[in-house]
């Protein structure tokens, strides 16, 4: 079945060297190991509790001391791929890459990574994390994060990201984690109307590079989308601040493209990095997100107050409502709530989690910190002099609480 064959499904680990006789004395040490010559040197393959770092140490050691690497062969890679990311790790870690013609320039790299990344599909999973209205302790929608999970090379997915900017590839991560997003969302939709809660709202993270591309498709995204039975009324498309727009003209009309089509479409970390009132007023969006650093201590903070006001009379001329990130302290809600900021999102509120809740009483399931913060916003809620305490927040508290 050839040298990649694993015929026990036992967990492997592989060394890579250029020694040929440390290589033939490992074959020695491991009759269970299979061996490859390459121009560019060796590889050794062995079960993992044969080939341990004690014996690779031992063996090395008599055969004078030769440079190699090895790396743990991650089994839950498509067998095409295993081996490969395997030992391009051992390579690196053999601390001579360089010298046999094996370095990574930055981008060869971000490449690599991305192809692992893209090779580790079945890995990844995502997280939803709710934006709540804060007039009523409901859930509005979710964030939905995605979490890359490479074993053998750990990445962020602010890393993953930027990879696929600089090498151009903005367009294929974003329709791959976009549609990993959608497909699970279907899955959780149905489950929602098996139980008879109402549809699922999320929103999804785009780049503006993806957006700007010219192989970025609206009516093959809203394709998608109803190809899963979901529906673009109940998705914001979120632009991330990874980068400066180079031509807010053509975002403005790709914007207004996806809107027509349905979509909400929100801009993120308002107030900072590149996401400032000119781009904001340019594009026009549906939801404006005020960064954490804005949101972060405005219980006491005049400056930080006036800027929330500023968006939120900015959001009221344009139609857009307002979302404060990052609400993490229970006198920040307050303040919030008494600003008239509608929307909310933080650890306050609901961690990112895999499970789904239709208040924020139910994304705590438990936890304390949570439990009180919907404990805090019925409180709030109760004051007479708040300017949420609505009608409809008094119907809630005599009845069930209807489903979103």
């Amino acid at each position: 079945m050839g040298l990649f064959a694993n015929k026990d499904n036992r967990p492997e680990r592989l060394l890579w060297t250029r020694d040929l006789r440390f290589l033939h004395r490992l074959r020695e040490a491991v009759p269970a190991g299979r061996a490859l010559e390459l121009d560019a040197g060796a590889l050794f393959i062995a079960p993992e509790g044969e080939l341990t770092d004690t014996i690779a140490a031992k063996v090395a050691a008599a055969a004078h001391g030769p440079e190699y690497g090895m790396v743990t062969v991650d089994p839950r890679l498509p067998l095409g791929d295993r081996y490969v990311v395997a030992m391009s790790a051992a390579v690196q870690m053999s601390g001579i890459a360089e010298r046999v013609g094996m370095g990574q320039t930055v981008q060869v790299v971000q490449t690599k990574a991305l192809d692992y990344f893209f090779a580790c599909r079945n890995l990844h999973g995502v997280e939803f994390q709710p934006i709540v209205e804060l007039a009523s302790s409901r859930v509005h929608e979710y964030e939905c994060l995605f979490r890359p999970l490479m074993p053998n090379l750990p990445r962020s997915i602010s890393a993953i990201v930027q990879a696929a900017i600089d090498t151009d590839r903005s367009v294929e991560l974003d329709s791959f984690i976009f549609r990993t997003i959608i497909s699970q969302a279907a899955t959780l939709q149905v489950n929602r109307e098996e139980r008879g809660a109402g549809p699922l709202g999320i929103a999804i993270n785009l780049t503006p590079t993806s957006l700007l591309d010219a192989r970025f498709d609206v009516p093959r995204l809203l394709q998608a989308v109803e190809s899963v039975g979901l529906d673009p009324d109940r998705i914001t498309l979120e632009c991330t601040e990874q980068q400066a727009v180079p031509n807010v003209t053509e975002l403005a009309a790709r914007v207004e493209a996806i809107r027509a089509a349905g979509f909400g479409f929100a801009v993120d970390d308002a107030g900072a990095g590149y996401a400032s009132f000119s781009l904001i007023a340019a594009i026009r969006p549906t939801v404006i997100k005020i960064d954490r650093a804005i949101v972060s201590g405005v219980a006491g903070d005049d400056a930080r107050q006036a800027l929330i006001e500023a968006f939120l009379s900015f959001g009221r001329r344009i139609g857009a409502t307002i979302t404060a990130e990052g609400i993490e302290e229970p006198t920040d809600l307050e303040t919030l709530i008494a600003l008239g900021v509608q929307f909310g999102q933080g650890f306050l509120l609901g961690r990112p989690t895999p499970e789904l809740g239709d208040d924020v009483a139910a994304t705590a399931d438990g936890d304390p910190a949570l439990q009180a913060a919907g404990d805090l916003l019925t409180e709030l809620l109760s004051r007479r002099d708040n300017p949420f305490r609505l009608e409809r927040v008094r119907r809630r508290r005599a009845g069930p609480r209807p489903a979103i």
